[in-house]
């Protein structure tokens, strides 16, 4: 159940490139969420992709070429290892390099991508507070509803542990 925030400059692509990119960039979430395929039909129909059109200056001048932010939002636990967000940032970009039909190499220093998970009991739809064993349950069905508790507890105490860590500092001897 994906949120993404794009800011794609006015007339930055064609609007045929633009409207691939837009579908691509949804499934490539939908595939980094865990658990999630991009071919389920209940998490495409709630996945939303706001456009946002920006006027955007680098050092208080207009740009020379278009940039690209996206803000990909999903519940947390959803996004599992590290590994995941530096392939959705690549997967992304590459997304972009396509859309303007350019090497990647060229596009990527235009490109910022900060995948974010909304902390579990802060996802508000439909005028309700919805949970991670909710959301996954709707999506997954209510089968799936208990391995997403148990991962989402599982990440919260992996986090509270570090943050003890480094709070308490190395054990003396």
């Amino acid at each position: 159940m994906p949120m993404i925030d794009a800011v794609i400059p006015e007339g930055a692509l064609t609007p045929a490139a633009e409207a691939v990119l837009i579908r691509e960039v949804t499934d490539i979430l939908l595939a980094h969420e865990e658990g999630l395929d991009p071919g389920n039909a209940r998490a495409q129909a709630v996945s939303v992709l706001f456009l946002h059109r920006p006027q955007v200056f680098v050092a208080g001048a207009p740009a020379d070429a278009p940039r690209y932010r996206f803000i990909p939002q999903v519940p947390d636990g959803q996004y599992g290892d590290g590994a995941r967000f530096a392939s959705l940032v690549r997967q992304i970009t590459e997304a972009v390099a396509r859309a303007e039909a350019a090497p990647f190499d060229a596009v990527s220093p235009r490109v910022w991508v900060f995948p974010a998970e909304i902390a579990d009991g802060r996802w508000g739809a439909r005028g309700v507070v919805r949970r991670l064993p909710d959301i996954v349950g709707y999506l997954l069905g209510e089968a799936a509803a208990p391995a997403a508790a148990a991962r989402l507890e599982s990440l919260q105490r992996q986090r509270a542990l570090t943050l003890l860590r480094q709070a308490l500092g190395p054990a003396e001897s």
